[in-house]
C-alpha cells in the first residue's frame, strides 16, 4: 500500500502497552522532508527515528545531516552568490568615495572553509533539533529487508537491524553523470562547494538552474567559465525569460556553446581535461581545468530494498510501480510501504 506523503497521526504499535516494533515510524533520509516529517510525527506521540548516511560522490565528497539543500545546494550556493555580490559591491564602492580596488579573484580556500564551517554548524543544529523533539538519529544507511524490517550500516560497515510499523522513503536525489568515456573526471554540485582547489577554467555542462547559478557565480569570481547547452536554457521555465537570463550572463563574461554535447573527456599530461564535443554538427576539442556536470538528478531509490516490499522502479525517474499500478511522484520520493 502506498499512502500520501502528508503527515498522519499514528497510533503506537502493539496492543495495549506492548510494542510490536522498535519504532512507530522510521524515516530513511535526513533532508528537509525527512526531518520535518519525523519531528511532526514525534509531536503526535509516535516513536520515531531518522536514518541518514551519505554515500560519497565519485570524487569522495560527503556531508552531514540536513540533505542536499543544506549541504550541497541552496545554502552554499547562496553563500557563493553573496561572495560574488560583494565583489560587485567593491566595484561600485569607487563611485561612493571608497578608494579601494577589487582583487582579480577571491581567496578560494578561505571562501570554501568558511562555507563549510557554516554548514557544519547547521548539521549540528539539526541533530540538536531531533534530540529536542524526541527523534532518534542514526548515522546509518538503511535498506528494507521486508515491510517492517530495516538493516542499518554505519560508516564503519557495522550492521544492525531495527523494525518499524511505518517506513517513509525520503531519500532525495543525486546528480546524474553522462554515459560517455571519462565522465568520472568531471565533478558535480556534490563536490563544487567543498572543492579543495580553485576550479580555474571551468566547463559547466547543462542548462538547468543549477548549471546557470554555478556558472554565474564562477564567472563573477573571475574564472573563465563556459556553459555547454544541448538545446534550450531552463527547460520548463518561461522561454522568453530564460533567453533573457542567458543574454544577461553572456554580457557578464559567461561564454555559451550551443547547441553542443560532449562525447569524451581525457586527462592530458598537463593535468587539464581535454573535452571532445559536437557543436552544431562539427567535432571540436578544448581543454579545461574543471568540468562540472549539471544535467539533472536521479532519485536515490535503487539500493534501499524497495523490491523486497513489492515496489518496482521504472526507467523514468519519477515513476514507481506497486501492484502493477503506476504512481506519479516527484524525484523527492515520499512513500509509506506497509
Amino acid at each position: 500500500q502506498v499512502c500520501p506523503s502528508h503527515v498522519q497521526i499514528m497510533e503506537p504499535s502493539g496492543i495495549g502497552n506492548v510494542r510490536t516494533h522498535d519504532y512507530d515510524l522510521v524515516v530513511i533520509g535526513g533532508g528537509s522532508g525527512g526531518l520535518a516529517l519525523s519531528k511532526r510525527a514525534a509531536s503526535h506521540g509516535a516513536k520515531t527515528a531518522v536514518l541518514d548516511l551519505v554515500k560519497p560522490s565519485p570524487h569522495g565528497s560527503r556531508w552531514g545531516l540536513g540533505g542536499t539543500c543544506v549541504n550541497v545546494g541552496c545554502i552554499p550556493k547562496k553563500l557563493m552568490h553573496q561572495a560574488a555580490l560583494l565583489g560587485h559591491a567593491i566595484e561600485d564602492a569607487k563611485s561612493f568615495g571608497w578608494n579601494i580596488s577589487r582583487p582579480d579573484k577571491p581567496n578560494w580556500q578561505t571562501l570554501v572553509t568558511e562555507i563549510q564551517n557554516h554548514i557544519r554548524s547547521l548539521n549540528w543544529g539539526y541533530r540538536v533539533s531531533l534530540r529536542d523533539n524526541n527523534v532518534d538519529y542514526k548515522n546509518a544507511y538503511g535498506v528494507l529487508q521486508d515491510p517492517h524490517t530495516i538493516t542499518l550500516t554505519n560508516n564503519r560497515g557495522v550492521e544492525s537491524t531495527i523494525t518499524a510499523k511505518y517506513v517513509c522513503i525520503a531519500t532525495g536525489g543525486r546528480p546524474r553523470y553522462p554515459n560517455i568515456p571519462g565522465a568520472e573526471l568531471g565533478i558535480s554540485s556534490d563536490d563544487l562547494f567543498s572543492l579543495s582547489h580553485e576550479p580555474g577554467k571551468t566547463l559547466v555542462v547543462g542548462a538547468s538552474y543549477v548549471a546557470l547559478e554555478c556558472a554565474g557565480f564562477l564567472a563573477s569570481f573571475g574564472y573563465d567559465t563556459t556553459v555547454m547547452v544541448r538545446s534550450i536554457l531552463l527547460r520548463g521555465f518561461d522561454s522568453e525569460c530564460a533567453e533573457k537570463i542567458g543574454e544577461y550572463m553572456a554580457r557578464h563574461k559567461t561564454r555559451f556553446i550551443r547547441p553542443a554535447t560532449p562525447s569524451k573527456i581525457e586527462k592530458v599530461e598537463s593535468g587539464k581535461l581535454q573535452v571532445t564535443y559536437n557543436h552544431a554538427g562539427e567535432e571540436k576539442i578544448e581543454e579545461f581545468d574543471t568540468v562540472l556536470w549539471a544535467i539533472g538528478r536521479d532519485p536515490c531509490t535503487k539500493e534501499i530494498g524497495l523490491d523486497t516490499v513489492g515496489v518496482s522502479l521504472d526507467n523514468l525517474p519519477s515513476k514507481f510501480y506497486n501492484r502493477n499500478k503506476a504512481i506519479e511522484l516527484s524525484t523527492n520520493v515520499n512513500m509509506f510501504p506497509r
